[in-house]
């Protein structure tokens, strides 16, 4: 049996452009998308503190250090710029592996530069901050 869990996150990060006639996906800066773990392509959901829209995409590595997060395509319908998101991706895992997973996140502030890069401790519910 496979357990799908939250494998990492980018947390507040502010939307920075939303493109319509775009193919779709989210484009964010590729040191972003290191830094949470985020792999090209990869699939992930995209909350809307704004207004509680909740979308499924994929991801798209923008210029390095640009701290873009553009919403392309119909994505860009549920967003506006300065809108707040967070960007989460989900793992499939054995209960076992899940019983050491620990989610990794990233939060930014309103420009999105990296305020702190931190794990999740599933079961102690603690945070440890990156060394």
């Amino acid at each position: 049996m496979l357990l799908t869990l939250f494998k990492s996150k980018l947390h507040q990060m502010s939307v920075t452009e939303a493109n319509l006639f775009y193919e779709g996906s989210i484009t964010i800066d590729e040191e972003l998308l290191e830094l949470a773990e985020l792999l090209p392509y990869e699939k992930v959901q995209v909350v809307n503190i704004n207004n509680g829209s909740r979308l499924e995409t994929y991801t798209i590595p923008g210029p390095r250090g640009s701290r873009i997060c553009c919403l392309n395509g119909p994505a860009a319908r549920l967003a506006q710029v300065k809108d707040r998101v967070i960007i989460i991706s989900y793992a499939q895992m054995t209960p076992e592996e899940a019983k050491s997973h620990k989610p990794k996140v990233v939060i930014v502030d309103k420009n999105n530069d990296p305020i702190d890069v931190m794990n999740y401790s599933v079961y102690a519910n603690e945070i440890i901050p990156e060394d």
